[in-house]
């Protein structure tokens, strides 16, 4: 929220319009190696279920 709000100077309505990839491009990253994988994506879904 720091990046979006302050840094990037987005309004609160377009900060949370925003998808993740377009955040990160905005934010300078691309690195698809640092994507979350499936796996960890399914045990955060369990571990969190809400």
């Amino acid at each position: 929220m720091t990046l979006g709000l302050s840094r990037l100077r987005l309004s609160p309505q377009v900060f949370w319009q925003l998808t993740l990839p377009e955040l990160a491009a905005m934010a300078g990253g691309s690195d698809r190696s640092a994507a979350i994988s499936r796996r960890d994506v399914e045990a955060l879904m369990a571990r969190f279920p809400d």
